[in-house]
C-alpha cells in the first residue's frame, strides 16, 4: 500500500477513536440486501429474523418495472391508468405487498430501488428491456408505486447501476456516454411522482446507485454524475438546465481484488478506497449550482468477493478482514450516511466452466449451502487493526449492540494460545491503541444477552 494511503487511513482510525459519540457516523445506518431469500415466500420471514438478529435494521429491494407491472412482453402499453396501483391487474404488488408488511411488522425500515428491467412497451423502439426507456411512463409507474407504498416508506432510489448495460442502455451513442442524460430524465420523472404523492414531505430521494467502474461498455461513476447533472469535465453547468432536487447519492463502491483500499489509475472510478472523489464532486456539483450542498453518501450495495470465485474473490479469512476495514473507511466518512452487506447467502453456482460457475457474486456471509463463513461472526464483530509506528490502533463494533456492553480482544502472536489483552464497556462502536509485535493476530469475544458467546474470526495487522 502506498505509504500516503496508509498515513490517511491511520489518520481516519486516530480520528475516530478520539471523536465523540455524536460524530456524524454514530448515526450511519447499516442497510442489508439479501433478494434471492426475501423474494421467496419459502425464505422470507427466516431470513428477516435472521438479519435482525444480526442488529441490521433497514432492508433495500429492488423493485423491477418489468416484474410489477403489466403485458412487459408486449409492444403494446395497458389500456388502463398506469399511474393508479389499484388499476393493474390482480396480484401484481403481491409479492412486494407481502415483503413490505413483513419488514413493517418487525418494526425495520426499507429502501426501495425503482428500477429496469423494464417493460417492452415502455422502450423507445418496444424491444428489448433497458434501452431508452420512457421518462414519462416511468413516472407514472413511479407514482403507482409510491401511492401503494408511500406510507410505509421513506427511502427511495432511482435505477440500479443506470451506468451498467444490464440496467439501462445503451450506455454510449457514438461513441459518447448516452445513459446520463436519459437517467436525468428518469430520475427527474420518478423523483417529482415521489415527493408529488407524498406532499412533499420527509420522503428521501437517492439519487446515483451508480457502479464503481467504467469501460467501454459501462460509463464511469464520476463521467456519469457530471453527464446526468449537466457538468463539464471542469464541473460547469450546461445552460437550461434546472436543478434537480436530490436527497442523496447512493453508490455501489466495490473494491478490486487487491482489498479495501485500491484506489483506480481511472480518476472517474470511485470504490470503497477512494469515496473522496465522490465527495468532492458532489461539492463541485453544488457549487455550479447543479445540486444542494452537503449531500450524503448512500452505499447501498457493497460486499467483499470470495472463493470460490478465484477470479474475482479472496480467500475467506480475507474476505472477514476486508469487510471491517471497508466498514471502517466508510464510519470514519461523516459523509456516509448508509452502508450495506450485499447478500446474506453467496449466489448459486451457474452451469459451465468454472468461470461461468462463479459468475454471480460470492458476497454472502453464508456459502450458497447455507454454511456459515468467517465472514458471518466478522460482521457481528467487526474488527480492523492498522500499524502506526510501534503502535496498533484497532477499531471495532458490536453490531447488535443497543445499550452498555463489554466486548473482550484477545490477541496472540504466531501460533501460540490465544490471550485476553483488554476489555472494553461500549454501547457498539470502539477503539483503542496497543503496542505492535510481529505476526500478531486479534480477535474479539462478546457475550449476547441471550448467554450465547460470539467468537470473532482472527485478524492481521495492516
Amino acid at each position: 500500500m502506498p505509504r500516503l494511503l496508509l498515513t490517511t487511513l491511520v489518520a481516519l482510525l486516530a480520528a475516530a477513536l478520539l471523536a465523540p459519540a455524536a460524530h456524524a457516523s454514530s448515526r450511519q445506518v447499516m442497510t442489508f440486501e439479501a433478494p434471492g431469500e426475501l423474494l421467496k415466500d419459502s425464505a422470507r420471514e427466516a431470513t428477516l429474523d435472521e438479519i435482525q438478529t444480526l442488529g441490521v435494521s433497514q432492508v433495500r429491494a429492488l423493485v423491477y418495472w418489468r416484474s410489477f407491472t403489466a403485458r412487459a412482453r408486449s409492444k403494446s402499453k395497458p389500456t388502463f391508468d398506469t399511474a393508479d396501483p389499484n388499476a393493474y391487474p390482480a396480484g401484481t404488488w403481491d409479492l412486494l405487498d407481502r415483503l413490505v408488511d413483513s419488514i413493517q411488522r418487525r418494526k425495520m425500515t426499507v429502501q426501495l430501488t425503482l428500477t429496469g428491467p423494464v417493460p417492452k412497451w415502455a422502450t423507445k423502439r418496444h424491444k428489448g428491456f433497458v434501452n431508452d426507456p420512457s421518462a414519462k411512463l416511468f413516472g407514472r409507474w413511479a407514482r403507482a408505486v409510491a401511492t401503494r407504498y408511500g406510507d410505509r416508506v421513506d427511502l427511495w432510489s432511482i435505477w440500479n447501476e443506470p451506468n451498467h448495460p444490464q440496467f439501462l442502455g445503451p450506455q454510449y451513442k457514438h461513441g459518447k456516454p448516452h445513459t446520463p442524460r436519459l437517467y436525468r430524465s428518469l430520475y427527474a420523472a420518478g423523483e417529482h411522482a415521489i415527493h408529488g404523492v407524498r406532499g412533499g414531505s420527509g420522503d428521501k430521494v437517492l439519487f446515483g446507485e451508480t457502479a464503481p467502474i467504467g469501460n467501454e461498455n459501462v460509463v464511469s461513476p464520476l463521467a456519469f454524475l457530471r453527464g446526468a447533472l449537466c457538468l463539464n469535465k471542469d464541473y460547469k453547468k450546461s445552460s437550461g438546465c434546472k436543478k434537480l432536487r436530490i436527497d442523496g447519492y447512493a453508490h455501489h463502491a466495490y473494491t478490486r481484488k487487491n482489498g479495501p483500499w485500491f484506489v483506480s489509475q481511472d480518476p472517474d472510478e470511485v470504490s470503497i478506497g477512494s469515496l473522496g472523489r465522490l465527495t468532492a464532486a458532489l461539492d463541485k456539483a453544488a457549487r455550479a449550482g447543479a445540486i444542494a450542498s452537503g449531500r450524503g453518501i448512500y452505499l447501498t450495495e457493497f460486499g467483499i468477493q470470495s472463493h470460490p470465485d478465484t477470479i474475482a474473490g479472496v480467500t475467506l479469512a480475507r474476505q472477514a478482514e476486508y469487510i471491517a476495514i471497508a466498514e471502517h473507511i466508510a464510519y470514519a466518512n461523516p459523509r456516509v450516511k448508509a452502508f450495506s452487506q450485499y447478500l446474506l447467502r453467496d449466489d448459486q453456482p451457474r452451469p459451465g466452466n468454472k468461470l461461468q460457475r462463479y459468475s454471480g457474486f460470492e458476497t454472502g456471509l453464508r456459502t450458497s449451502k447455507g454454511g456459515k463463513k468467517p465472514a458471518y461472526n466478522a460482521f457481528i464483530l467487526p474488527l480492523a487493526a492498522t500499524r502506526y509506528g510501534s503502535r496498533d490502533v484497532l477499531w471495532g463494533r458490536v453490531r447488535p449492540a443497543t445499550g452498555p456492553t463489554e466486548v473482550t480482544i484477545e490477541h496472540k502472536v504466531g501460533n501460540g494460545k490465544w490471550k485476553r489483552l483488554t476489555a472494553l464497556q461500549t454501547s457498539g462502536v470502539y477503539g483503542f491503541g496497543t503496542a505492535h509485535r510481529a505476526k500478531h493476530r486479534y480477535r474479539a469475544k462478546w457475550t449476547r444477552p441471550d448467554g450465547v458467546t460470539i467468537t470473532g474470526p482472527p485478524i492481521r495487522v495492516y
